[in-house]
């Protein structure tokens, strides 16, 4: 058996020390969480075109590749024993409007502190934000600890 994990790409759009997070609807994963808008990579596509293209398919708003900045990743295990890596980005500066793009995937958009999101966020957005917020550019989500760690057994 080979292993394999779904590589996601997420943004982080900020505006006065608050992140914009997208309400999940109809997907069939974590709907009625929050989430950064985010998505998976398509065949042949590199992580910068696929924020590119999620950001203006999800909240119809175009980014510059040169104005993207990857800070930060997360290897994340979900309860179902699935994996994903997802590799964070923030830009400052977009152009359009911000709206919801996509209903039939999402209910609402809507801003939040970045320090206190809402309870009902998807762990792998939150562990990532978290991560971002602390400046740490990698982190496990879902995951044991490993054997002989002060954490196993817990």
């Amino acid at each position: 058996m080979s292993y394999t994990s779904f590589v996601d790409v997420l943004i982080i759009l900020e505006r006065d020390e608050h992140v914009l997070l997208a309400q999940r609807a109809g997907t069939g994963y974590a709907d009625g969480q929050w989430n950064l808008p985010s998505g998976k990579l398509e065949d042949g596509e590199d992580m910068v075109a696929a924020i590119i293209r999620e950001t203006r398919e999800e909240i119809d708003v175009e980014v510059d590749r040169d104005d993207l900045e990857m800070v930060t990743s997360v290897h994340y295990l979900n309860p179902e024993g699935q994996a994903r890596v997802g590799f964070f980005f923030r830009t400052r500066q977009w152009r359009g409007e911000l709206r919801n793009a996509e209903p039939h995937k999402c209910s609402q958009i809507a801003w939040f502190p970045n320090a206190s999101l809402p309870a009902n966020t998807v762990p792998y957005t939150h562990a990532g934000v978290e991560l971002y917020r602390r400046g740490e550019r990698f982190g496990l989500q879902g995951w044991p600890p490993p054997a002989g760690s002060v954490l196993a057994g817990r």
